[in-house]
């Protein structure tokens, strides 16, 4: 009973850095890819019709689903990063209440959530740009995956962090990914088959939600026998008798490192307005771009997400040096993979642009405005994965060590004082161009930022080790 939880320590404090890092990255970013795919097949298959209508309901429906990820880092980044704190500090009992604590949390906010986006659906779609020719589209699309369907997405990526972050980090990636290889099936299925023509985004609804509700399946099943010989614990009991000073050190996490999410989406949804305020096939086109160029950030995640629990190990345990390593080996790997679809993105982008919608199907006209307005997005917006990535890896460190303070500064400083600002700005004095152009300002400007916090905790850290 007692000798895997004896390996995932030897993972943490004695394996050597690049060897752990494989370890649980390798796992988490074939999870965040699959998951990917996940999210992208919808628009993928709805862009065979060659309705870019279609396609621009999907991309405003896509900041509600993306909010299920900023509601699952609230108890899954926060819980899941306490749990590994707990865990160097040999305090399994503590880390026990948290993860139970980290389950009915998740599941209470997302059932708040799809409640708060079923009374206002209507208003909050014309909020976000839905125009008369897309709302249709997007009012069934969002019943579907965000009003019934938030409880098990939310709850699946909070297991998954739970489970991560105590070193099953192969079983909460196949979870997810259980989830991403069914919706690739059944999108197909529900929008071709099943389904009359012109309810392909029902299709694809369907074919999501049904995904979801498998994988919480599986990684409940996941996690109540992961609990066998890690500290997880879904007893009501556990998460009732967790102390105060462990649920602010929760939240003092879990709040920022949300509001990062959060505050993406909310950056999203400008995006959304300003290029609905364009037109429609502007819209369109940055949807197409918006699903692209999350593939460096996948895997960009994927690396930070497997970094995140050794990280919070070994500063809990002492061991900063090893620390340090880890941080400096994710830091260079993400930086390769950012480096690399910058250049691929510069030399295929129309070829990736088409893979998300025909041209010889529905509207050819409109198909190739929108492949053309997606071509020029991608070649100016990729030119901020490098400095992206940094962003998100100073962030995850920062969560690691329990600096929620310097997360949430981070996170409001990026998007509000920079990205935002940058993206009215420039698509004034540019127009569409301009509002492309905003992600790589701003994320340079916030990466910069990032860089000093990161740099002023570590420092702290080790004043306080050494007193």
């Amino acid at each position: 009973m007692k000798r895997p939880a004896v390996s995932r320590q030897e993972l943490f404090a004695r394996t050597p850095v690049p060897k752990a890092l494989l370890a649980m990255a390798v796992p988490t970013i074939i999870s965040q890819l699959i998951n990917l795919i996940y999210n992208m097949v919808d628009a993928f298959f709805i862009g065979r019709t060659g309705n870019s209508y279609m396609m621009a309901a999907t991309t405003l429906t896509l900041t509600m689903v993306m909010m299920n990820v900023s509601l699952s880092n609230l108890f899954g980044i926060g819980g899941g990063s306490l749990v590994a704190r707990l865990m160097g500090a040999g305090k399994g009992d503590k880390a026990r209440q948290v993860s139970a604590f980290g389950f009915y949390g998740a599941a209470l906010i997302a059932l708040c959530y799809s409640l708060l986006i079923g009374l206002f659906l209507d208003p909050i779609l014309r909020f976000l740009g839905a125009s008369d020719a897309t709302i249709g589209y997007a009012r069934s699309y969002a019943l579907i995956v965000t009003v019934a369907g938030s409880l098990p997405s939310i709850l699946s990526m909070t297991l998954a962090h739970l489970l991560r972050n105590t070193g099953f980090s192969t079983q909460a990636s196949a979870g997810l990914s259980m989830g991403g290889i069914l919706n690739v099936l059944l999108d197909p299925l529900f929008m071709f088959v099943l389904l009359p023509r012109g309810q392909e985004v029902t299709g694809a609804a369907l074919a999501t939600a049904l995904s979801n509700f498998v994988a919480c399946a599986y990684l409940l099943f996941a996690y109540r026998r992961a609990s066998r010989e890690a500290p997880l614990s879904m007893s009501l009991r556990a998460a009732r008798t967790l102390e105060r000073a462990h649920v602010r050190a929760l939240f003092a996490v879990g709040v920022p490192s949300a509001i990062l999410v959060g505050l993406f989406d909310v950056a999203n949804i400008c995006v959304n307005i300003i290029a609905a305020a364009h037109n429609d096939l502007v819209l369109a086109g940055m949807g197409i771009v918006m699903k692209v160029e999350r593939v460096p950030n996948a895997v960009n995640i994927g690396i930070c997400q497997g970094m995140l629990p050794i990280v919070a190990f070994n500063y809990s345990s002492g061991d900063h040096a090893r620390m340090r390593a880890v941080i400096r080996t994710a830091r260079l790997s993400g930086l390769a993979v950012s480096a690399t679809c910058l250049l691929l993105f510069q030399l295929f982008a129309g070829q990736v642009a088409r893979v998300f919608l025909s041209t010889s199907a529905g509207d050819g006209a409109s198909a190739l405005t929108t492949v053309g307005y997606a071509a020029l997005f991608l070649r100016i917006r990729s030119v901020a994965s490098p400095v992206q990535f940094i962003n998100y890896h100073t962030s995850y460190c920062m969560q690691a060590m329990g600096n929620g303070r310097s997360t949430l500064a981070h996170a409001f400083v990026r998007e509000l004082v920079f990205y935002i600002p940058y993206m009215f700005l420039l698509d004034r004095l540019f127009g569409e161009t301009g509002l492309a152009a905003a992600l790589p300002v701003g994320e340079a400007c916030g990466a910069m930022f990032a860089l000093f916090l990161l740099h002023r905790t570590i420092e702290r850290a080790g004043r306080e080790r050494a007193q």
